[in-house]
């Protein structure tokens, strides 16, 4: 991990008033790029095997200069060029997963966020740890996948968008389709509806619904998923059958879908954020910024929180113009502006070093 006063030293070489706001061309690029735009900020798309013609149809969302690299390591040798331009990082899910998570926390140019949370994030183990230790309820874990008895879910490390993620009814079920290359975790399946609930936190800030230690929590949006054919594949029958002629269930993430909460479920979900808040103050200093709860809520009302995704997750982009949650706090803000302003606003306070590591 780049040392903490490495990058302290480079922020002190930074004109607080000329900050550019870079992220890779990719996943929520676009809300990110039109967010910071929005409160004043020069951007910069950074790419290397990505597309970038397609900025050409949105010019609100198109960064204002693009940087092409080679590979990873041009990336990394060319750093000299961001710290000319004030940069700033915005982490993403596809840039942390391209990158992977420790070669993005070694790579020195100022990051918004702590990155000491990816190392939580990218480990199924981790997550389990922080987020049953904040006192919130998890699916139970299946440690030997002889012992499978239920429907299980069978995930693989990382942000993969629900890529060769599987449901197993039995040991044989999970022996043909696991991945013996890949490091997995197997969970029961909870039937439900799934929520991914989009939240925001602020240390900086303090009032609104407050957290131990001191800051506001706030509630961005919502979204649920649309994976590529799970949701479709019953109406052909039999799953057992169709696996017969070569159709699988998949689970890839192809797009987004808004969704608000039951109003009096609100209570429970900021309980479950504040939770898992205050205790990555305990774990590992802290987690601020966007963050993703992603939960399953059964007929009796009780959540169950699956995982967590500690930066802005790609289901944010539905709300570019705003949600029915931020604009009762922010109108017309989406999760890319909220950061830009909280980044904006810690530089006009000389506390970037507080947001940025």
């Amino acid at each position: 991990m780049v040392p903490k006063s490495k990058i302290d030293a480079i922020l002190d070489g930074y004109d607080p008033e000329e900050i550019t706001i870079a992220t890779l061309c990719s996943h929520s690029s676009l809300q990110i790029f039109h967010g910071a735009r929005k409160l004043g900020f020069k951007t910069l798309g950074l790419t290397i095997t990505h597309s970038t013609k397609y900025y050409d149809a949105f010019p609100l969302g198109k960064p204002d200069e693009i940087i092409k690299y080679k590979d990873f390591d041009d990336m990394e040798s060319r750093v000299d060029e961001l710290y000319d331009r004030n940069v700033i990082i915005i982490p993403h899910g596809s840039f942390v997963e391209y990158m992977g998570s420790e070669r993005f926390g070694d790579y020195p140019v100022p990051s918004y966020g702590n990155r000491e949370v990816l190392n939580w994030e990218s480990s199924r183990e981790k997550q389990r740890e922080w987020i049953e230790g904040a006192g919130v309820s998890m699916p139970e874990i299946i440690t030997d996948p002889k012992s499978i008895d239920r429907p299980v879910m069978v995930k693989y490390n990382g942000a993969k968008g629900g890529k060769g993620y599987f449901i197993a009814m039995d040991y044989n079920g999970f022996k043909l389709a696991v991945d013996p290359d890949e490091s997995y975790n197997i969970q029961e399946y909870c039937m439900g509806t799934r929520y991914y609930m989009h939240f925001f936190y602020d240390p900086l800030k303090h009032d609104g619904y407050k957290c131990a230690e001191g800051g506001s929590l706030e509630l961005m949006s919502m979204d649920r998923r649309d994976e590529s054919n799970i949701d479709e594949l019953y109406k052909l029958g039999n799953i057992d059958d169709l696996k017969k002629v070569g159709m699988y269930p998949s689970f890839v993430v192809t797009g987004n879908t808004p969704v608000v909460l039951r109003e009096s479920l609100l209570p429970k979900a900021f309980d479950m954020a504040e939770r898992v808040v205050d205790k990555s103050y305990e774990l590992f200093g802290g987690m601020w910024g966007p963050f993703c709860l992603e939960t399953v809520v059964n007929d009796k009302l009780q959540f169950k929180a699956f995982e967590i995704s500690t930066r802005i997750v790609a289901g944010t982009n539905p709300f570019i113009s705003g949600s029915p949650y931020a604009d009762l706090i922010y109108p017309g803000m989406s999760t890319g502006a909220r950061m830009a302003m909280h980044i904006k606003e810690a530089a006009k306070e000389g506390k970037l070093k507080e947001i940025v590591s």
